[in-house]
């Protein structure tokens, strides 16, 4: 099997590469960027707006991990439009590059922001779909429908993954936990918007990387699966999990943002009857390999720069 995974040099996606790997899998990256942890991989460079380069990325794929997306809610809220052509017209093109490829299964990586709206505090995957108050949210479920879409009218099989909120190694630096350790690290306070009783069950990105291979079983075919972390915490318990690994800590209150999924319990159980999945790594313990790994990255960062001859040092930007 031959798969193709869009987004495959960033954050999630460089784990997604990793996993199938490990299962024997071959992979393709479609990226902007170079794939940075590893030089095995067959990689494509591109944006998702060209589709000519979507198209050709396919030849010889027989499945498509669709996960390159804008997918900083704060960058999608400064840049909208650009935001939204990356992330509908980028689906829809792979879609279509991948129906004239006839390549067997699509699995795209969506959010379960998209129950933000939807009434009630339990959700699932059969939970009816609400009008979004975010357009993050708004471009994902707008992804979805096209993938519906040409499943019916053009019998591509799809299989969409609602992940919940994403940490571990390799996280963007603009993500909360990243944000919160690097701040705690240099002795900044940590900012909660609103009172920091809204909650995400995180899940850790390697558990999220085995949840997307298994996207690709047979069961899966044209179906939804919410991918979500098993415990319930508040944006305040991850200040504070992070002030009891690194030490003392300031906490300070802002107010919140525009639009924010203030949390809903979204259920994992069809993901783990179907495709036998569920996540293992504990939230403290997925926070301190995240820290971990954080400072083994700053530290081979100062190496690399005190190592730089001292006459290229001036006047360079570290």
């Amino acid at each position: 099997m031959k798969v193709l995974v869009t987004g495959g040099s960033g954050f999630i996606g460089s784990h997604v590469v990793d996993k199938l790997r490990d299962k024997g899998v071959e992979v393709r990256i479609f990226d902007m960027v170079f794939p940075a942890f590893r030089s095995d991989i067959e990689y494509y460079q591109g944006s998702l707006l060209d589709f000519e380069t979507v198209r050709m990325s396919m030849n010889g794929i027989d499945a498509v991990l669709h996960l390159g997306a804008v997918a900083d809610v704060n960058f999608v809220f400064a840049e909208p439009h650009y935001s939204e052509s990356i992330n509908v017209r980028g689906t829809i093109n792979v879609l279509e590059a991948a129906r004239r490829a006839k390549v067997k299964r699509i699995v795209y990586g969506s959010t379960t922001w998209v129950y933000s709206e939807a009434e009630g505090t339990h959700v699932n995957e059969n939970t009816p779909l609400h009008a979004p108050s975010h357009l993050y949210t708004a471009t994902k479920m707008a992804g979805e429908f096209y993938c519906k879409t040409y499943s019916k009218l053009y019998d591509l099989e799809v299989t969409i993954l609602r992940y919940g909120i994403p940490y571990g190694p390799r996280a963007r630096d603009a993500a909360v936990i990243p944000i919160f350790v690097r701040k705690a690290l240099s002795g900044e306070a940590l900012t909660i918007a609103g009172d920091g009783s809204q909650f995400r069950k995180f899940v850790y990105v390697e558990d999220l990387a085995e949840g997307n291979a298994l996207g690709l079983k047979s069961i899966a075919k044209n179906k939804t699966y919410n991918l979500d972390g098993q415990e319930k915490v508040t944006i305040k318990q991850i200040a504070e999990t992070i002030k009891k690994i690194i030490g003392n800590v300031k906490i300070e209150y802002v107010p919140a943002r525009p639009g924010d999924f203030s949390g809903k319990e979204v259920s994992s159980i069809m993901a783990k009857e179907e495709l036998n999945w569920e996540p293992k790594v504990p939230f403290e313990e997925g926070v301190r390999r995240y820290i971990d790994w954080y400072k083994q990255r700053e530290e081979y960062r100062k190496r690399a720069w005190d190592n730089l001859d001292d006459t290229l040092k001036e006047g360079a930007l570290r």
